[in-house]
């Protein structure tokens, strides 16, 4: 991975790049930010330009032995902590992460989740990733050059993980450098962060993506626009846009069915549509509700009449036409702390059937305010 692969963030790039030259390189690194906007291809490209043999100005030259194995991941002195599920190891996936990583660096949680088969489970860093790291550190860097961790989704770590981790972090090896990756720092030991260098990285530009999926995606001009206006920031999102999204459709008409039977009172069907919903694994009945929270916010939006503030598609703005005028100042508030609260109960393993149902009929009383 080269810094010209990641989109966008060049003044992130240029910061890193400039440590190198200046030999500030830090033993730990925060790297935060939403999803979807290049953290763990800069950390791929950060290392990799550290470890190059022949460094350019302003990336690794591509080509020299160390490049070469950075290209494919398997360089020995490059170390990844991975949320696992069913005790399984990072280095007992590494294969499925190496294949997901050089397929596209740009993907999120869900695709991991996917690609491990973790089904309905939650993916965790388990304790045993410390003992595993800690040992690996160790040892003597394989190419004479530095020792890189990268701890993908930092905040998912047990709590036994990072206080191991939090003394590793104190008393860290010669040449040793550690990056965090999250979007959830305020998930992480107060201690871990300020153990560590925080580098906040920001959405990246429409203009940016529209360009990125010109060349890359040979989407056109019209419609690379359009896909990142509704990206909001995210190269995730704006991939996903472009291939199938049998998702959001079911989302969207998720949505609108229960709209439509809260409005108009229907509690059987409101009863089977729970039903539904509960049918579907827990982290899809997590996105639903991140789709629906979305959806309410534009609609709210939407009342303002203020086109350059909307994101949605054009099947949602129709619906919008019609709907958002129930979303007003009395109860958007209202609608979204309960859509809140039910994906806590989700994540909480509560019965699925009675939170959404339990939702779907305070939605009843909402949507009359």
């Amino acid at each position: 991975m080269l810094f010209k692969d990641v989109i966008g963030q060049a003044d992130i790039k240029q910061r890193l790049i400039n440590e190198v030259k200046g030999k500030r390189i830090a033993h730990a690194l925060l790297f935060n930010g939403p999803q979807g906007i290049g953290k763990l291809p800069l950390a791929i490209a950060y290392a990799q330009y550290i470890c190059c043999i022949n460094k350019g100005e302003n990336d690794a030259c591509g080509v020299c032995p160390s490049c070469v194995k950075f290209s494919k991941l398997v360089h020995p002195d490059l170390h990844f902590v991975l949320p696992t599920v069913k005790k399984m190891t990072s280095d007992s996936v590494i294969d499925k992460w190496r294949k997901l990583v050089t397929a596209s660096p740009y993907f999120n949680y869900e695709h991991w989740l996917n690609a491990i088969n973790a089904e309905n489970a939650q993916a965790t860093i388990y304790t045993q990733e410390s003992d595993i790291i800690t040992r690996k550190l160790s040892l003597k860097s394989n190419e004479g050059g530095y020792k890189i961790a990268i701890i993908w989704q930092a905040d998912k770590m047990q709590l036994n993980c990072s206080n191991k981790l939090l003394k590793l972090l104190e008393e860290p090896p010669a040449e040793t450098l550690f990056i965090l990756i999250t979007e959830k720092p305020e998930d992480l030991l107060a201690t871990i962060q300020s153990r560590t260098q925080r580098i906040n990285i920001r959405n990246i530009d429409e203009n940016t993506i529209a360009m990125a999926l010109q060349q890359r995606c040979g989407v056109e001009t019209n419609q690379s626009h359009q896909i990142a206006h509704l990206a909001n920031g995210s190269y995730t999102q704006a991939l996903m846009a472009i291939q199938l999204d049998e998702e959001n459709k079911l989302f969207f008409e998720l949505f609108v069915n229960l709209m439509r039977l809260s409005y108009q009172r229907k509690i059987r069907e409101m009863k089977a549509w729970s039903d539904q919903v509960a049918a579907m694994g827990r982290e899809r009945q997590k996105r639903l509700l991140l789709y629906c929270q979305r959806l309410i916010r534009e609609n709210f939006i939407f009342n303002l009449h203020r086109n350059e503030l909307t994101y949605m598609n054009q099947e949602e703005k129709h619906f919008a036409s019609r709907f958002a005028p129930f979303v007003n100042e009395r109860n958007v508030m209202g609608i979204m702390d309960e859509l809140a609260e039910a994906q806590q109960h989700i994540e909480q393993n509560v019965n699925a059937k009675m939170v959404f149902f339990d939702f779907s009929l305070k939605m009843i009383v909402l949507l009359k305010q």
